[in-house]
């Protein structure tokens, strides 16, 4: 899910989004769509994107709770590529009246 960054040196933020996010609500079963925003500087690794496509594809099938996906997203990416600093935000459709954003973020620590 992740290939080497050949410019570790030089630090850059990349961004990734897509408005075809889905995933399943756990009580109902029904879909909850939204849009997804990853922003991350890389340290030695960065994101490859097909497997990326895929990762958020399975979440079609995975009944999980709004707030629950971002910081699960967010988990298995940061171990994918060790990034410096990641931010990961789903900007969920209304449903049922309420409009739900979930904004989580990860930072390295200094060794």
């Amino acid at each position: 899910m992740a290939f080497d960054y050949e410019y570790p040196e030089q630090e850059s933020e990349i961004a990734l989004d897509t408005d075809e996010f889905t995933a399943v609500c756990p009580w109902t079963g029904l879909p909850d769509f939204g849009a997804l925003t990853i922003r991350y500087v890389p340290d030695m690794k960065l994101l490859e994107l097909k497997s990326l496509k895929y990762y958020l594809l399975s979440y079609r099938q995975v009944g999980i709770v709004q707030e629950h996906a971002a910081n699960r997203i967010l988990k298995d990416l940061v171990a994918a590529c060790r990034p410096h600093r990641m931010a990961v935000s789903l900007d969920y459709k209304t449903r049922g009246g309420i409009h739900t954003t979930v904004d989580v973020a990860y930072q390295a620590t200094e060794v």
